[in-house]
């Protein structure tokens, strides 16, 4: 006899009962909505930055700590999401804004979760007194620097892109530019931001025991989570324990991926640029189910009713008529008078963080930052090119290949969303016992946390190729290096750059987990600013810290200025599918 499959199941609720479908999702909305309001109880209990909090590291108490972690970082998505909307619209729409807030970017990416923790624990506490929501609202803003950028540069560089039959479409329909926002540039960022925002959140947990397990000025705190529960195995060095968090991870991942991004993942492929319906587009069985179901009619009803009087009161904002040349003498006049206020808003910054570490520490501390910031460019470098060498080709197959997608795509997603640092007590262990030094096993470690975002925007990209222009290419005879040439490569090339320098990024904040590594009683460190920042955090001292991560700040920008940027706007100039 047949084993029963999950499609056999899904045909019986939605072919013979089909109101027993509604009611399954609609009792599994109601399980969602309790869990949340259980798990947010739990955020809300006294707490005094005084006491001393420990991990119960008792397996039962796996599920709910799992259960108080992917809240987090759901939480943590939605503000990301919102950001991403806000910030990268702005820099994309906006020149002068772009000049400034592209390479805040660059300067955000490129501080490190513990640098936002070091700075921000205290004040968030201090917003919550006597309740735990300060230290979560911590956790959760840490969560957040790890997803946020990533998703930012992915919408920025898909709208500055935008093909300019839409954007002509978008004039000569006069939408105002909320229309123009929903109707026509969230559609053409959809899949590139549905991969970027997976990648996100897998960078996430990469962090999750950085922010679950504070420690900072001396002070340590520790939140209810997996990521938690793994740094106390990991202090404890107990194997045991780490392998069953382990496997709580994965069955965690696996779950996210079934039920939320693959179908967001098939959901996304509507919004695919072409002529003729794809013939390997991707399938959600979850995805199927919910459309089967009353659901979607009564969600689309709602959110009509929503969503029209918002975009009648957007209209205030204007139509999509922006002139595409503006009077170069204004411009020239007010790109000046722009560029005075933003360099002297710059100059100031500098003079009062250069003063304030000079004064504590000398300025020796930015001349051994320089020197160890140069040890771990050369980590990055051979990081991303390594990463690009294997994971292009390895991305282009799986992104044009609906089997290889449909195969690949959850071990990617467990890869990607694996917190690495969970295996870093296996790798101390292996490095001690191969007499491997950090100095070469940190580029091995950093990858693991930085190379997925290559990966996963070629993958965006060879998806968002049209099948008219595959069909095309198969049609003509075109194959080998040659349609490497013509097509596959500038279709993912401005993919490729929103994944390489959001990898370089990476990391860089990477190298602050992967150039000190602890198990039980053995510490491995290699000369890096990772350590060097990881270090002066743990200690407290601010001058060490703020000196790290200006110089961090200053290579990532200055790598972003000389490389990625050029890559951006050849991307825009010679490889935009218009």
């Amino acid at each position: 006899m047949a084993t029963p499959s999950f499609t056999s199941f899904r045909g019986a609720l939605t072919r013979r009962r089909p109101g027993l479908a509604d009611v399954v999702v609609f009792v599994a909305v109601v399980v969602v909505l309790y869990v949340i309001v259980r798990l947010g109880r739990g955020m809300t209990v006294s707490f005094a930055p005084t006491d001393v909090t420990s991990i119960d590291t008792s397996p039962s108490r796996l599920p709910y700590y799992a259960a108080r972690s992917l809240l987090r970082m759901f939480v943590a998505l939605g503000i990301s999401t919102i950001f991403t909307f806000v910030y990268g619209y702005v820099a994309a729409r906006s020149r002068r804004a772009e000049k400034v807030l592209v390479p805040i970017l660059d300067v955000l990416q490129s501080v490190p979760v513990l640098g936002f923790l070091s700075i921000t624990v205290t004040a968030f506490i201090a917003l919550a007194p006597g309740s735990l929501l300060g230290l979560e609202m911590a956790a959760v803003f840490a969560i957040f620097t790890s997803q946020a950028w990533n998703m930012t540069f992915s919408f920025y560089q898909s709208v500055s892109t935008l093909p300019r039959e839409l954007d002509e479409l978008s004039r000569n329909f006069r939408f105002t530019r909320w229309m123009r926002f929903w109707k026509v540039e969230v559609p053409h960022a959809a899949i590139g931001l549905t991969w970027n925002a997976m990648m996100s959140f897998g960078g996430g947990w990469f962090f999750l025991s950085a922010a679950e397990a504070i420690s900072v000025l001396n002070s340590t705190y520790a939140l209810p989570g997996i990521g938690s529960y793994a740094a106390a195995a990991i202090d404890a060095g107990d194997l045991r324990e780490v392998w069953l968090a382990i496997l709580t991870m994965v069955i965690v991942v696996l779950g996210v991926n079934f039920l939320f991004w693959r179908p967001l993942i098939a959901f996304s492929e509507r919004y695919k640029l072409e002529l003729s319906e794809a013939t390997d587009a991707p399938r959600s069985h979850f995805l199927d189910l919910l459309r089967s179901t009353r659901w979607p009619r009564l969600v689309g009803s709602m959110r009509r009713k929503v969503a029209d009087p918002l975009g009648r009161a957007m209209a205030v904002f204007g139509t999509d008529t922006r002139p595409l040349h503006t009077d170069p003498v204004r411009r020239r006049v007010g790109d000046a008078v722009f560029g005075v206020v933003v360099a002297a808003a710059v100059v100031w910054g500098l003079v009062s963080l250069v003063g304030y570490t000079v004064d504590r520490d000398g300025l020796g501390v930015y001349v051994t930052a320089t020197w160890l910031g140069f040890v771990t460019l050369l980590r990055v470098i051979v990081l991303v090119v390594v990463a690009t060498l294997v994971w292009v080709p390895i991305g282009v197959k799986i992104g044009m290949s609906r089997r290889w997608s449909r195969l690949a795509q959850p071990v990617v997603q467990i890869l990607a969303s694996f917190p690495a640092n969970f295996l870093f007590p296996f790798a101390t262990l292996a490095f001690i016992h191969f007499g491997v030094s950090l100095d070469l096993g940190g580029i091995l470690l950093m990858s693991l946390g930085a190379q997925w975002y290559i990966l996963f925007n070629v993958i965006a990209g060879a998806q968002a190729i049209p099948s008219d222009l595959r069909e095309a290419m198969d049609d003509l005879g075109v194959r080998g290096w040659q349609r490497w040439r013509r097509l596959i490569l500038p279709a993912v090339f401005s993919s490729y750059v929103t994944g390489g320098i959001t990898a370089s990024g990476g990391a860089w904040n990477a190298s602050i987990v992967a150039e000190i590594v602890t198990y039980g009683g053995t510490t491995l460190t290699a000369t890096g600013l990772g350590a060097y920042i990881a270090e002066a955090s743990k200690a407290g001292d601010f001058a060490k810290i703020l000196a790290g991560v200006a110089v961090m700040s200053l290579y990532v920008v200055g790598i972003n200025r000389l490389v990625w940027r050029r890559l951006y706007r050849l991307a825009e100039n010679r490889f935009s599918l218009s």
